[in-house]
């Protein structure tokens, strides 16, 4: 009798709808190229069954190289599982101008919010995600960017925040501002958490690991969630205790599927 009775409640939840949700799939996968010189380009994952939101991702290397992999396509599969449209962004390396990943961070918004109707997206539930570099890159669309460009929410892993070597990664650095990163006042534009606005940026959440040596934390992303507390806005910030800095979607990583979880209930309570 335990038996029957385990079969059919296995059945009625490989066929109940949240079942159905839970192994969705990728119902379809392409490539955009975004630039002139075809250096930058959105690869794009739609669901199977779709919630209406997006996100668009932007993989760290320090703004000299992507972890595309890690901190790109690896994810796709569990957004497309929970609905969500993903399109993992190849921006092109500033060499000391920025105006160049902030251009191409801006087309990809540009882009999914344009195509939201036959991508069945809603263009009000787009947001953004970043690791380290990306994650500064991210945060600038989130801090700088026009109105209507701007994300409706954003996932930051052990971002890049500041702009002062002296309190960052000193590659992002250079690699940001170049000759300009002795310039005072775009350090100070550029380290995000000093461009946080009320009613403007949008909701994040913070997702690190506390014994991160390249980026550390109390001079990057805890500033940007003390920022956003101050400016009212609803800010989550999770900070394991080991994994150092680039864990992305490694297995590895001791708290992986803590992680993952909090992440999913994060982003079914988000607009």
């Amino acid at each position: 009798m335990k038996l029957k009775v385990y079969t059919i409640f296995v059945l009625c939840c490989l066929f109940s709808p949240m079942a159905s949700i839970l192994y969705a799939q990728t119902a379809q996968r392409f490539m955009l190229t975004l630039s002139p010189d075809g250096k930058s380009v959105l690869d794009c994952y739609l669901p199977e069954q779709p919630s209406g939101k997006a996100i668009v991702d932007c993989p760290g290397g320090g703004y000299s190289h992507l972890s595309m992999q890690n901190e790109g396509h690896d994810w796709a599969d569990f957004f497309n599982q929970q609905g969500i449209a993903y399109f993992v962004l190849t921006y092109r390396m500033p060499n000391g101008d920025r105006s160049i990943p902030m251009s191409d961070a801006y087309n990809a918004m540009k882009t999914v919010r344009d195509s939201a109707q036959v991508w069945r997206i809603n263009p009000s539930a787009v947001g953004i995600m970043g690791f380290s570099a990306g994650g500064h890159l991210a945060s600038t669309v989130c801090t700088h960017a026009p109105e209507n460009l701007r994300p409706n929410f954003a996932i930051l892993f052990y971002p890049v925040i500041s702009m002062d070597e002296n309190e960052t990664h000193k590659g992002s650095v250079n690699g940001f501002l170049g000759q300009q990163k002795n310039d005072k006042e775009l350090v100070y534009e550029f380290s995000n958490y000093n461009a946080v606005k009320s009613n403007e940026t949008p909701p994040t959440i913070l997702i690190l690991a506390n014994d991160d040596r390249a980026v550390p934390p109390l001079t990057n992303a805890i500033p940007y969630y003390s920022a956003m507390q101050r400016a009212g806005i609803s800010c989550a910030l999770h900070v394991y205790p080991t994994g150092g800095h680039g864990f992305g979607f490694r297995e590895t990583f001791p708290y992986h599927n803590q992680m993952l979880d909090e992440l999913r209930a994060w982003l079914a309570l988000t607009k």
